[in-house]
């Protein structure tokens, strides 16, 4: 199977998870879950969830689950939901302000901002539902301990010292002077906080062992990081209705980002670096599929 077979089938595989996790409420919660349902189904890649997904399959032979167990893609689901959610609250007015996400109205413009604010909540809450009950359901074969671990994980990487941490740092910094360790604060965690997890979190819970845990960690840090320095090169360079977003954005809100600080060329040179070297660490460990991840990523346009 190749690469792009691999991300459909795992795309597939959240998808249906996804559908099966928001589907049902009752007629009181209708709007709510039309909202949710909206910014979880508006098209995105399924990056995170796909690095969670492999991470569990780069694991074996020593692997416990493997991703295609029900258990493990609905793990991969949960990580889709935090990032939506997370995608849903940084377009508010009060955050980032973008009106258009994935070449359509933001949520709070399709729903309102008191309806978006009230959907990112429950996909956040729902995710960790998910993550629960999959931690209670392996008491029955010894799995909730490195569920549980895997969970933590996660919701390290997305909390206070993690993405809402790098998010908080992010405004903060808005048309401030702001040095490189600020900047490099801000992708460490908005970004690439819920990135290294996400490959983390998978090899913990198919059981990994302590080396293939470690090289997650690092790849995954140098793979975050590159993943936003590219979105701030894309967010001058790429044309507005390819990007699906509001272009330029981040120069018009006096936003810190790697080309502010470093420069376009030296955000051209690190991220290809980081990219490179993040892939080195996954072929080191037989990981293929994820070093091919981190081609791919430096090459999007979007």
């Amino acid at each position: 199977m190749d690469f792009d077979e691999k991300m459909s089938e795992y795309a597939a595989s959240v998808n249906a998870a996804l559908d099966a996790i928001i589907s049902g409420g009752g007629e009181r919660t209708g709007e709510l879950t039309e909202a949710m349902r909206y910014s979880v189904f508006a098209g995105g890649k399924r990056v995170r969830p796909a690095l969670f997904l492999a991470a569990v399959d780069a694991a074996k032979p020593a692997a416990t689950e493997t991703a295609a167990s029900e258990a493990a893609v609905r793990f991969a689901a949960a990580i889709e939901l935090i990032h939506v959610y997370s995608l849903i609250h940084d377009d508010l007015p009060a955050m980032d302000d973008d009106d258009f996400r994935r070449g359509r109205p933001s949520n709070h413009k399709a729903f309102g901002e008191a309806m978006a604010i009230l959907a990112g909540d429950a996909l956040l809450n729902l995710a960790y539902e998910v993550m629960a009950a999959e931690v209670k359901a392996g008491f029955s074969d010894g799995s909730s301990e490195r569920k549980a671990a895997a969970a933590l994980e996660i919701a390290g990487a997305a909390g206070r010292f993690g993405m809402i941490g790098g998010q908080a740092a992010d405004i903060l910094s808005e048309n401030r002077p702001t040095d490189k360790d600020d900047l490099l604060y801000i992708h460490a965690n908005k970004t690439a906080a819920l990135i290294r997890a996400s490959l983390t979190a998978g090899a913990i819970f198919a059981g990994a062992g302590d080396e293939f845990i470690a090289v997650t960690r690092e790849a995954g840090f140098k793979f975050g990081v590159a993943f936003q320095i590219k979105d701030d090169l894309l967010d001058l360079t790429a044309e507005g209705e390819a990007a699906g977003k509001t272009v330029g954005s981040d120069a018009r809100k006096g936003k810190v980002t790697y080309i502010t600080v470093f420069g376009k060329e030296k955000a051209v040179r690190d991220c290809e670096e980081l990219s490179l070297e993040a892939g080195g660490l996954f072929k080191s460990v037989g990981a293929f599929f994820l070093e091919r991840m981190t081609e791919r990523a430096l090459e999007r346009k979007v």
